[in-house]
C-alpha cells in the first residue's frame, strides 16, 4: 500500500459535531488524518438552515480558504459581515476571527489551510446578534 497518496469519501469520515453534541448546527468532518495528510488540512461543513457554527476561531500561523458548495450564508471577519452564495471563496489570514452563518436553505462549505499543531483559539459566543 503507497503512503504517496490516498482517496476517501467524505461521507466516510466520522460527523464530529454529532459526536460532540452539535448535531442541531449540521455536520463536520475533519479529513487530515483520514487521508494521511500531514501539513493540509480539509474540512466539509454542512450547517443546518439559520445556525451559525457557535464559535468565532482565529489562527497564530494558518492562512485558510473556504468553498460555499450550496446554500448561502454569511461569513463574520473580524467586525464585517459578508453574504455568502454557492461557488464563493473567502480567504482568511490567520488572525482575524471568523465564523459562519447558514441561510434559510442551508449552506455547505470546504475548509482547507496549513495545518499547525495547537494553532487555532476558539472564542465561544463570539458572533452575537446580528
Amino acid at each position: 500500500m503507497s503512503t504517496d497518496y490516498a482517496r476517501i469519501n467524505i461521507d466516510d469520515v466520522e460527523d464530529l459535531a454529532e459526536k460532540f453534541g452539535m448535531g442541531e448546527l449540521g455536520e463536520a468532518r475533519y479529513l487530515r488524518e483520514d487521508v494521511g495528510a500531514d501539513r493540509i488540512g480539509l474540512t466539509y461543513y454542512r450547517m443546518n438552515a439559520g445556525k451559525r457554527t457557535g464559535f468565532g476561531h482565529r489562527h497564530r500561523e494558518a492562512e485558510e480558504m473556504y468553498v460555499v458548495l450550496s446554500g448561502s450564508g454569511r461569513v463574520k471577519v473580524d467586525e464585517e459581515i459578508l453574504e455568502l452564495r454557492p461557488r464563493d471563496v473567502v480567504r482568511v489570514a490567520p488572525a482575524p476571527v471568523r465564523e459562519f452563518e447558514a441561510g434559510p436553505e442551508g449552506m455547505e462549505l470546504l475548509a482547507t489551510g496549513t495545518h499547525v499543531e495547537g494553532d487555532g483559539e476558539m472564542l465561544q459566543e463570539w458572533w452575537t446578534g446580528d
